[in-house]
């Protein structure tokens, strides 16, 4: 059984071509640029994307099993061809921000394509992963220039998850039985502060790594220097806030799943100390 893998070049994506080729999986890729995502020897490589739905149908033929990116634009149209494509089961990547109310969250294209793949009628599950540690990696801009993480919010507590043991849960749920229906919440292994994150980088660099705390106001007028919607914006800081008020507790369905601990923080640190200057 070959499973397909939309979204190939993506953060996520990618890695679950790796973890399914490590279970000796049968895998098509997905995506818009082969080169850059530099899939591995037998992989069967289709050029093209979710966003352009006119791709999808050489994509799906003769495919049973989906891992599908999140893509809210066009899911309704996806579900559609993959109907049509005699598409049984989707393994889909959603978010913990389902349900917020606030216009910048990501929870409203989440639980579109939540729904849209519910509607159709196939066999599904829903991965629900919260924050990424990769989502500090926009600190390593100061840590490298000025030796500190300059951020707001610095006791609020999170649970963030290794992009890699999302990987591997979804490749675990792709090729192992007794998934249908499952919605399952992915956390990491800790709930840290931001403050004691900084501290764990400073201890992969082997050097102290102060915290500089922002004001929101000051955060939010970084953020969107960089390019952030103002929404956006808004909606990260409400979160962080959120936290201070209620930390976030690990869920522990990666360990769960996968018979083994999940990727701490600290582990993940060591492993891209060299994005923060080490």
């Amino acid at each position: 059984m070959t499973i397909l893998v939309t979204g190939a070049t993506g953060n996520v994506g990618r890695l679950v071509v790796d973890e399914l080729l490590e279970r000796g999986a049968a895998v098509r890729a997905l995506t818009v640029d082969p080169e850059r995502a530099a899939l591995p020897e037998g992989v069967e490589v289709v050029v093209g994307s979710l966003a352009r739905p006119s791709t999808l149908p050489v994509a799906l033929k003769g495919i049973e099993t989906v891992y599908l990116a999140p893509m809210a634009r066009t899911v309704t149209r996806f579900c559609e061809l993959a109907a049509d494509a005699g598409i049984r089961r989707v393994v889909a990547l959603s978010g913990t921000s389902i349900g917020q109310e606030h216009e910048g969250s990501s929870g409203h294209e989440f639980e579109a394509v939540e729904r849209a793949v519910t509607a159709a009628g196939f066999d599904r599950t829903f991965l629900r992963p919260g924050g990424f540690m990769n989502n500090t990696l926009g600190w390593a801009g100061s840590v490298r220039e000025a030796g500190v993480v300059r951020t707001a919010s610095g006791d609020s507590t999170l649970t963030l998850i290794d992009l890699r043991d999302i990987a591997a849960v979804a490749a675990h749920v792709l090729v192992t039985p007794g998934h249908s229906g499952a919605t399952y919440v992915l956390s990491g292994p800790q709930a840290l502060s931001q403050r004691e994150m900084a501290a764990a980088i400073g201890a992969a660099l082997g050097r102290e790594v102060p915290f500089v705390e922002l004001t929101r106001a000051e955060q939010h007028d970084e953020w969107v220097a960089q390019g952030f919607p103002d929404d956006v914006a808004d909606w990260l800081l409400d979160g962080f806030a959120a936290t201070l008020e209620h930390p976030e507790v690990p869920t522990g369905v990666v360990e769960e799943l996968l018979g083994r601990p999940g990727t701490t923080y600290a582990e993940w640190a060591v492993a891209n100390a060299g994005a923060f200057g080490g």
